[in-house]
């Protein structure tokens, strides 16, 4: 199994464990390049560097892909296909999709909507130092703790009725309330079983921030 690290431009963090592949998301690949990573691909349209830079990525990158600035993906979505063309069952981990624009956030959040994407949801997941998500298809799924996480919350792609067993708050039909998102449920000493009807859930494991971290 391949195991793929990207580097998107948001507010990167470095990854955690050592990666088969390393992939730049625009602005990603010179990160990688400054902290010693790296850069077996780039991908992007390049519009968040400078010429001087993109010069460099392109001398560094073991190979780079540059799209046009008018395209129908988000670099992160181009990046996302191009590594999943080249390997179908790699398991991808995105860094620095957040803390960057908020409509940027947003498509990452919602990446499984691509059609294109969609169908390798279970094989992504978008991390940064206080946040892990991961996409879960229609159906029934048991989930296990992240180390260091403290809450798990849940939000369904579409209007489909939510079932959530073995959460510290559980959602069955005896207490369902309809919300776009159920934040800060916990772990008990079980996994958590989510069960959606249609679409998919995005599950997002996190925890706090110190206020003397700030």
């Amino acid at each position: 199994m391949t195991e793929v690290a990207l580097i998107a431009g948001g507010r990167p963090c470095a990854p955690a464990r050592d990666f088969d592949v390393y992939v730049g998301i625009d602005g990603g690949s010179l990160w990688l390049l400054q902290h010693g990573f790296p850069l077996d691909l780039a991908v992007g349209d390049f519009d968040s560097v400078t010429v001087e830079e993109l010069a460099l990525i392109g001398q560094q990158a073991g190979k780079m892909i540059q799209a046009p600035s008018e395209k129908n993906d988000t670099d992160t979505e181009l990046a996302v296909k191009t590594v999943l063309s080249q390997y179908p069952k790699a398991v991808l981990t995105i860094y620095g999709v957040f803390g960057g624009r908020i409509d940027h956030t947003l498509s990452n959040i919602f990446l499984p909507s691509d059609p294109a994407i969609a169908p390798y949801m279970q094989q992504i997941s978008l991390v940064d130092e206080q946040n892990r998500v991961c996409f879960l298809p229609a159906g029934t799924h048991q989930l296990q703790p992240v180390k260091d996480m403290t809450y798990i919350s849940f939000m369904t792609s579409d209007s489909a009725d939510l079932v959530i067993k073995g959460a510290k708050y559980e959602l069955t039909g005896d207490n369902f309330f309809k919300k776009k998102i159920y934040s800060s449920n916990e772990f008990t000493n079980q996994p958590i079983e989510v069960t959606v009807a249609t679409g998919y859930v995005i599950a997002i494991q996190s925890k706090d921030k110190k206020w003397s971290d700030f």
